[in-house]
């Protein structure tokens, strides 16, 4: 009799590779965006499609003691126009977070500002938003796509970094990256941000990448995540705890508490509509918590990546679209 345990991460590998799969059709994802029986489905992990519907999800996580990095949807745009379009559209969001209290901290994607068109023109945009980042007293963050882009990511980050003494601490004008603990390269990668005192996230990676370059197995990833975790803390500048997975939260809070290391010098970072009550409960014992809150009307592949990152999302949604359905 076959083992439940393989059984059911056999099924959950298979659903993950086909959502993400299904991530990159356009055309299905231009007809999910038409569709109005997604939007309750969406609302869950998409603040809105405007800044404006956006805003009181934003504010709501401030006033419950939370910081945010804001993402304008959009990503692997093949128009220059669309990608200088998408860097205006972060001007705008700069200056709209600089008239209010709230947290000027935005993140963006490097295909989404026109890397696959040219890395001249990315770093074009991405320099335009770090210069009215440091006008405005803004943080930047460049997410990480597929490993395709992993170095180019990188350059680009290097390229745009505001010149200058950066300090360490959660501060402002600078600009940050994301690192994936599933690939196999991020030790060294890790180690070079480390020296270069970079702001780093660390996340487990939500792309579906070949075996040789990433881990496939979970025990890995989170094996990864774990060691690439704790020299982040005991070196890094104010690192980005991004994950979800209690077991490693609790792992970095035994260990800042056991080694003295401060609070205030790093942070636990969560998607927007995942897990809520957890991000509440580490804000309410007094540790630092970000919200990622994306908004946009490109929230297909995001959505869909969501999905794919814990397969039990597409069970949870459905039901509740079904109860609401005959609650009408």
């Amino acid at each position: 009799m076959p083992d439940r345990t393989a059984v059911n991460d056999l099924a959950e590998r298979a659903m993950r590779s086909t959502l993400l799969s299904l991530s990159h059709r356009r055309a299905l994802g231009q007809l999910a965006t038409r569709v109005p029986v997604t939007r309750p489905m969406v609302r869950r992990f998409i603040s809105g499609e405007t800044l404006d519907e956006a805003l009181p999800a934003i504010r709501r996580l401030h006033d419950a003691g939370m910081g945010t990095t804001v993402d304008v949807l959009g990503e692997s745009v093949t128009a220059e126009a669309d990608a200088r379009a998408a860097a205006d559209r972060y001007l705008g969001l700069l200056d709209a977070l600089a008239g209010t209290d709230l947290d000027r901290n935005v993140s963006l994607k490097p295909s989404q500002m026109g890397l696959g068109i040219s890395p001249a023109l990315a770093r074009e945009n991405v320099g335009r938003i770090a210069a009215r980042a440091v006008e405005t007293g803004a943080f930047v963050r460049i997410d990480m796509e597929d490993h395709t882009t992993t170095d180019a990511t990188l350059e680009l980050w290097r390229a745009v970094r505001p010149a200058g003494e950066h300090q360490p601490g959660a501060g402002g004008r600078d600009v940050g990256v994301v690192i994936q603990a599933a690939l196999r390269r991020s030790d060294r990668d890790v180690d070079a941000m480390i020296e270069a005192g970079g702001r780093v996230r660390l996340c487990k990676g939500a792309y579906k990448e070949p075996h040789d370059v990433a881990y496939a197995d979970k025990a890995e990833v989170d094996e990864a995540y774990e060691r690439l975790m704790l020299r982040l803390m005991r070196r890094g500048n104010y690192p980005g705890i991004a994950t979800h997975d209690v077991r490693l939260i609790r792992r970095a809070i035994e260990v800042a508490k056991a080694e003295g290391i401060a609070r205030d010098a790093f942070e636990f970072q969560m998607l927007y509509g995942i897990r809520r009550d957890l991000q509440e409960q580490l804000a309410g014992a007094g540790w630092r918590v970000r919200v990622y809150v994306p908004f946009g009307a490109q929230w297909y592949p995001y959505f869909m990546r969501r999905l794919a990152e814990r397969p039990a999302n597409v069970t949870f949604l459905m039901r509740n679209m079904w109860r609401d359905r005959g609650a009408g």
